[in-house]
């Protein structure tokens, strides 16, 4: 296969918009941590708020990994335009490879990261009774019990 300086170049976009998303991640739970904070210091909650804060843990420990994982993919890309510039293919093949399996990987990251993120969204609603959603049969007998 061959690879021009072009190609890496079109993971650039992709990189620098999934980058973003990771940061506005990573600002939003910064901030809830902080609201978690004080609210632990101040509640008698503390069971369900020490569950938010191990899981907002993990979650910035997967945020972590992912930036990491993006910039990696964007410096592999660089790198990999930096030596089909001075014609070293071998080593341009290598590091675009390094460099889509380095974002490969973060997303993966992030795929864990949106479904630890729906857990602690449903352990914040855990104290809340009769918010659960019913199922299609539950919902049509208590249709049919009214009428």
């Amino acid at each position: 296969m061959d690879i021009t300086i072009n190609t890496p170049a079109l993971l650039f976009p992709a990189i620098s918009l999934i980058m973003l998303a990771y940061t506005n991640r990573f600002l939003a739970l910064a901030n809830r941590v902080r609201s978690l904070h004080d609210k632990y210091k101040n509640d008698d909650k503390k069971l369900i708020i020490h569950g938010q804060i191990k899981s907002l843990k993990y979650r910035l420990r997967l945020i972590k990994n992912m930036q990491f994982l993006g910039v990696a993919s964007f410096l592999f890309c660089i790198f990999c335009m930096y030596m089909i510039y001075i014609n070293e293919m071998s080593w341009a093949r290598i590091s675009f490879a390094l460099g889509i399996i380095s974002f490969a990987v973060s997303l993966v990251f992030s795929l864990v990261e949106i479904i630890q993120s729906t857990k602690a969204l449903e352990l914040e609603l855990s104290d809340m009774q009769g918010l659960e959603d019913p199922t299609l049969v539950d919902y049509l007998k208590k249709k049919f019990e009214r009428e």
